[in-house]
């Protein structure tokens, strides 16, 4: 089989590094959040993102975390069981100098939050897995479970237009919720935590 040496873009869209570009190696099931959503995400997050915790779920391209360090997140965990995609998110932490600012972790969603993994609780997380692999309600479950968020996070799902709605945990409230082609993006609430 030939390998394919076409290479992706992703495009920072705000904070300190906005603008830069960095390149990725298309994966099988590798769809980086459009800049159009992560523009509206951001919106949405930008009361709360600064020096915030993150951990950024079925990573990929890296696309949610990087972008939320760049608009000044504390720390963000990359989490993806693809070696090629952990690599090119440590390769771009590397040229952006925010390698003290991240970790990287090769192993599935469920493998990592089932360990002792967060130091602290995170203050959002993006989970963005393949769709129609059901796998955000098992996800949102361990977080959940295991506390490893803290008392006011934010919870950002994106998943397939077609997909059907996930059953989440009864304290999470839905704050935002929007489409774009075939892609449903929400932002939930955990607890009584809300943003101003």
């Amino acid at each position: 089989m030939k390998r394919t040496t076409k290479t992706g873009q992703l495009r920072i869209i705000g904070g300190q590094w906005r603008g830069r570009k960095l390149a990725f190696s298309p994966e099988p099931g590798l769809r980086p959040t459009t800049d159009r959503v992560r523009e509206t995400l951001f919106n949405w997050l930008a009361p709360v993102v600064h020096g915030a915790r993150c951990v950024d779920l079925y990573a990929g391209s890296g696309a949610l975390g990087l972008e939320a360090l760049s608009r000044g997140a504390a720390f963000c965990d990359f989490v993806d069981s693809s070696r090629a995609a952990l690599e090119q998110i440590t390769a771009h932490l590397a040229a952006l100098d925010a390698t003290g600012r991240a970790g990287c972790h090769r192993e599935t969603a469920a493998s990592f939050l089932q360990r002792d993994v967060a130091q602290q609780p995170w203050d959002i997380a993006f989970i963005d897995p393949p769709f129609g692999a059901n796998l955000i309600e098992p996800t949102c479950a361990l977080l959940a479970q295991r506390n490893l968020l803290s008392a006011a996070a934010l919870v950002y799902i994106e998943s397939g237009a077609g997909e059907p709605t996930a059953t989440l945990p009864s304290d999470w409230s839905l704050h935002r919720e929007k489409t774009a082609g075939g892609v449903v993006y929400r932002l939930f609430v955990v607890g009584t935590g809300q943003i101003v």
